[in-house]
């Protein structure tokens, strides 16, 4: 892959992947970002750490507690500016460095998550609903040992980089220790048994806030909003089952699971928020759905079905203006463009139609201005943005929490990306949540947007119901 630094052991391990990820994901405080054989060069990596060194968490993201070892701090301030505070500290993220050509994803440094409903701290936006997740709004781990697959080749690498200054000694020993830990089969898996999901509304109520929202559109109000519901199931929990059962089932280029205490995020998400390599960044709106059919013949027809829709493209449009002006925030003038329109790309239980906006960053901007500028991505909530969010806030029953936020890393070597956390699962003790949803526009049919909600949830309803009743 690279050649050998003097910060860093790297050296290639024989485990198989799908070992790694059992085994990793049993340790400490996991946090595992996979793509998969077969999904491209979106999918080509995963990323498997554990055992964070240190851990940045914030509630709502107005004050912080930075920890791990001896280290224990508070800070009242904003918790997106104690990222970024940290992320210079270690030179993650840095847009003057530009990768090395090869240089895989991640070389060592904060993996975690941004809620939703951080959203708040960023714009003047109403809360109406209270929290009812424990989930922190925040939160990221400093994880300086990890390993990298490679799935173009079918390789892995164990990774030790010295971003503490711990020394060369530390650093071998820390190596040394997980490769032999590597070697020790994960313990048995508990296995999970839960009740059947239950929507937090009924589907009638539902197509009642659909109509609401076209309510809006017709008077000139927005121009899409996305709507969304949520589904709970409740009883025994073991997440890195639930993950390892979505992954089989249900293959993504942006899957995750992080873990701790009796919290986790469990995620399948297609969708990328953005990408940076440098000062290059990419972001990848989804709009547009299309259940996957058995019969080849009628799956073909419903992907041409897609990318002929004048309401799909027509949806997927906006977002596209929308997240082209959220980079013209913080990317140079003229630097910011499309590359793909929209193309059809096909998922295990629907197709999307996908675009693709790039620019170059202003001198300058870091990737805590990237958040403030961009998040939460325009995808998962409609135009006018701000707008659109307040209208969420009125007729959704519930925050939001992680459900379309943000799962990804802020890394050495000038690099980060995120995926939106969508198909994703959240797990507090004995309670499985996750929210589904799609995007309202002018010509939307109620009870058509109602049944693409529950295509896209599809993946997860039928894990979760593998779990039901079994040991």
């Amino acid at each position: 892959m690279l050649p050998p630094r003097p910060d860093a052991i790297h050296r290639p391990i024989d485990v198989p992947p799908a070992l790694l990820t059992e085994r990793i994901g049993s340790w400490s405080g996991p946090a595992l970002l996979e793509g998969g054989a077969g999904l491209g060069e979106a999918g080509r990596w995963s990323i498997l750490a554990a055992r964070p060194r240190r851990v940045i968490e914030s509630p709502d993201g107005l004050g912080f507690r930075w920890h791990g070892g001896s280290l224990d701090l508070e800070s009242e301030g904003d918790a997106l500016d104690g990222l970024a505070t940290i992320a210079r500290r270690y030179g993650l993220a840095d847009p003057t460095k530009s990768p090395e050509p090869g240089s895989p994803p991640f070389l060592g440094g904060l993996i975690g998550h941004l809620g939703y409903d951080l959203a708040p701290r960023l714009e003047r936006l109403p809360r109406r609903a209270p929290a009812d997740s424990r989930l922190p709004g925040l939160r990221f781990g400093l994880y300086d040992t990890f390993v990298l697959v490679d799935h173009l080749r079918d390789s892995g690498e164990l990774w030790a980089v010295d971003l503490l200054g711990d020394g060369p000694d530390a650093l071998r020993e820390r190596w040394d220790r997980w490769r032999a830990d590597l070697d020790d089969p994960a313990p048995p898996r508990a296995g999970s048994a839960l009740s059947s999901p239950r929507p937090d509304r009924s589907r009638d109520d539902y197509l009642a806030a659909v109509r609401k929202v076209l309510g809006y559109i017709e008077a000139g109000d927005i121009y899409q909003a996305n709507l969304s519901h949520r589904f709970v199931a409740t009883g025994r929990v073991d997440p890195l089952d639930l993950y390892l059962r979505l992954r089989s089932s249900s293959p993504a280029p942006f899957a995750s699971f992080l873990a701790w205490d009796d919290l986790a995020i469990v995620g399948a998400s297609p969708e990328l928020f953005y990408d940076c390599r440098g000062d290059r960044i990419a972001t990848r709106p989804i709009k547009g759905t299309r259940p996957r059919s058995t019969d080849p013949a009628e799956d073909a027809r419903l992907a041409a079905e897609l990318s002929g829709s004048p309401k799909d493209r027509a949806e997927l449009t906006m977002i596209v203006d929308l997240e082209r002006n959220d980079l013209g925030r913080v990317c140079e003038f003229g630097t910011v463009r499309v590359t793909e329109p929209g193309a059809v790309e096909s998922f295990e239980q629907v197709h999307h139609l996908v675009a693709t906006i790039e620019g170059r960053l202003t001198p300058g901007v870091g990737p805590m201005d990237v958040v403030r500028a961009v998040f939460p991505g325009g995808s998962i909530t409609g135009a006018p943005k701000i707008r659109a969010m307040e209208v969420i806030d009125e007729l959704e029953t519930n925050r939001r929490s992680v459900y379309t936020g943000a799962v990804g890393y802020l890394s050495l070597g000038g690099q980060s990306a995120f995926n939106i956390a969508i198909r994703t699962m959240l797990v507090e003790g004995n309670r499985v949540s996750y929210q589904v949803g799609g995007g309202i526009v002018a010509d939307s049919d109620p009870e058509l947007e109602y049944a693409e909600t529950l295509h896209k949830a599809r993946g997860m309803s039928r894990v979760l119901d593998e779990c039901r009743g079994k040991p």
